[in-house]
């Protein structure tokens, strides 16, 4: 009988975490559609999106990385510099950063890359300029229109919070995949 008692409560503990990391995605899911999709599918947006592929088409890895590793470099050097400077000193990057301050603390970040995975807008410094190889970005633009990709649960250090990334293809007036978003979701808040 204690067997089936606690095989019986593993089944609902299970059920549980399930039903509660659901209900989490798919609270995650409905911010992002009703409330980030407006504002990164605006027309100011995806030019942005458009004019950063045309400027990094003829990227190789080794480019790619080159690039990464001067943006390393400005973050340990204090967050700051001419890579950083020239993204957050947009005026989208403002406009994210905005959309942040504005969101009751639901967002604690959120950013914009194109389609090799690198920022084009950001309401603030990322660790990295290349998301292109991190799940972020490959399970949403990787996996086509309409990719949506909801992280793990984490709990922030600083703040106690728990807090996830949900990320999204982004597509352009004729559906193609042209970037992504990522937004950092303080769930407590959500």
């Amino acid at each position: 009988m204690k067997r089936f008692s606690i095989g019986l409560a593993i089944l609902a503990f299970s059920f549980t975490t399930a039903h509660a990391e659901e209900a989490y995605v798919d609270a995650a899911k409905a911010y992002l559609s009703a409330n980030v999709a407006p504002v990164v599918t605006a027309a100011e947006m995806i030019d942005a999106i458009k004019q950063a592929n045309a400027a990094h088409a003829s990227l190789d890895q080794g480019g790619i990385d080159s690039l990464d590793k001067a943006w390393r470099a400005e973050v340990e050097g204090g967050g700051s510099g001419p890579a950083i400077d020239a993204v957050l000193g947009t005026a989208l990057s403002k406009k994210l950063a905005d959309f942040r301050a504005g969101s009751g603390g639901v967002v604690t970040e959120i950013f914009v890359m194109d389609n090799k995975g690198l920022n084009v807008a950001q309401s603030d410094v990322t660790s990295d300029y290349w998301q292109g190889d991190e799940d972020k970005f490959s399970k949403s633009f990787g996996a086509g229109a309409g990719s949506v990709f909801v992280d793990a649960v984490e709990k922030d250090e600083s703040t106690q919070a728990l807090q996830t990334q949900a990320s999204m293809a982004i597509t352009s007036e004729s559906g193609e995949v042209i970037g992504a978003v990522t937004v950092g979701i303080n769930l407590d808040k959500l």
